[in-house]
């Protein structure tokens, strides 16, 4: 078996990253054998080297090799290319044609991009991985292959799964063996080393000097993202071999080449106040008052049966709504014990308290249960307050807050200082 360096040195791979190295090590193992495997990373990160080690590695390496990249195919032919297709199965086909899986038996087929496939074939795929059989497009006549697939993709595919775009049991299936390669912006010790490897290539192709980098642009060039990984790594290295008339590339000079270099560095974001969290707390509170004003008016219906009819049936409706307020029993059967009633179980000197008001006569007797009826009748038209008078409200507390200064008025309120200024004109203020 070879080691890990002689196949980075046969097959030109280049870094010494413990998650490159544990994928070429996977791939060193599972090459003598049949089973399926799944190469999974970012696009870009080099995942086609893979298969070719595994096919070199493998009893198949007399056999073809195919690579057939499924998201380059349209989904009207794909059948057609994967499996053949007999001659007049479909318009335009005027004669019989072998598939990939029929030209490569007894080899090994590299399905790039596998999470592409449109679901028919999935299907197909499927078949093949469990009997090693295929029908083509436009037969009837089941056919025998012996290939081994190694498929490979940059689709997450749990996500792909669960938006029913892959099938699971095909997932299981292809991924015997998983082999994940690690993206360029986790290899910092082999980002430099790749450059000065396409810088090289690159001076040698084009018969110019190699490119070096200063301390500050290696720096720079490690800090990347690197989205496109070692694919936009090479085209990078490319571009400045090609156009930069000095060797020598400084810092700024490379990231002229590098899209957003900047957006990975901290910056200072200026908080800006927002009027969310003050309408959260608005809307909050108005619930809390509309709550309390249920209570409030299931108390005073209550109080105002009790005073009515002097019956003790209201009594256990007195409890319940004591128990709503209170939370709890113990707290209602406390009250409800201190709770002193006359002869016609009226409200004792408390309740009294509660509804001292002057009577309706003007004078200063004592006032009497209509007298009380028609408060309890005006705290019920003045509690049913609308938002147009808590609106209303909130802006004059407000404006007297910051006395009569609008724009800090308009903050505290979660509005503009120009629909403050028309409300204000609005309510006459």
């Amino acid at each position: 078996m070879e080691s890990v360096q002689a196949i980075k040195q046969r097959f030109g791979i280049i870094g010494n990253d413990l998650g490159l190295n544990r994928a070429i090590e996977k791939a060193i193992q599972v090459a003598p054998t049949d089973i399926s495997v799944l190469v999974t990373g970012e696009s870009g990160v080099g995942k086609e080297s893979i298969p070719k080690i595994i096919h070199a590695l493998s009893h198949r390496k007399h056999g073809k090799s195919i690579a057939v990249n499924c998201g380059a195919i349209p989904e009207g032919t794909i059948d057609s290319e994967l499996f053949g297709h007999e001659k007049g199965a479909f318009t335009g086909a005027s004669q019989a044609r072998r598939g990939y899986f029929e030209e490569a038996d007894g080899g090994t087929i590299f399905l790039d991009e596998v999470g592409e496939l449109p679901l028919t074939t999935q299907v197909r795929l499927l078949r093949v991985l469990e009997n090693k059989e295929f029908i083509k497009v436009g037969s009837s006549k089941v056919q025998q292959t012996n290939v081994r697939i190694v498929a490979a993709t940059n689709v997450n595919m749990f996500e792909a799964i669960k938006k029913n775009k892959f099938r699971e049991d095909l997932y299981y299936r292809l991924s015997t063996v998983e082999i994940q390669l690690p993206p360029l912006r986790e290899r910092k010790g082999d980002i430099h080393l790749l450059f000065r490897k396409f810088a090289a290539d690159f001076a040698n192709k084009y018969s110019m000097p190699t490119i070096r980098l200063a301390e500050d642009a290696v720096d720079s060039l490690e800090k990347y993202h690197w989205n496109g990984n070692i694919r936009q790594l090479r085209n990078v290295a490319e571009q400045i071999s090609v156009l930069e008339q000095e060797r020598s590339i400084t810092k700024n000079t490379l990231q002229a080449y590098l899209p957003n270099a900047n957006r990975n560095l901290p910056s200072v974001i200026e908080k800006q106040s927002s009027s969310s969290d003050f309408n959260n707390e608005r809307e909050i509170l108005y619930k809390v008052l509309f709550d309390m004003k249920s209570d409030l008016s299931d108390l005073k219906k209550l109080t105002m049966e009790l005073m009515k009819n002097g019956s003790t049936s209201v009594q256990k409706d007195q409890e319940q709504l004591i128990n709503k307020i209170y939370g709890n029993e113990e707290s209602a059967t406390t009250i409800l014990d201190n709770e002193a009633y006359s002869k016609n179980n009226y409200p004792t000197e408390p309740a009294q308290e509660y509804l001292q008001i002057a009577p309706t006569s003007g004078t200063n007797a004592t006032p009497t249960v209509e007298d009380k009826y028609h408060f309890a009748e005006e705290i019920e038209e003045e509690e049913t307050l609308s938002l147009h008078d808590k609106e209303l409200e909130l802006i004059k507390k407000s404006l007297e807050r910051h006395h009569g200064k609008r724009k800090l008025a308009a903050e505290e309120l979660g509005i503009s200082e120009r629909t403050l200024y028309r409300k204000i004109k609005q309510y006459d203020l």
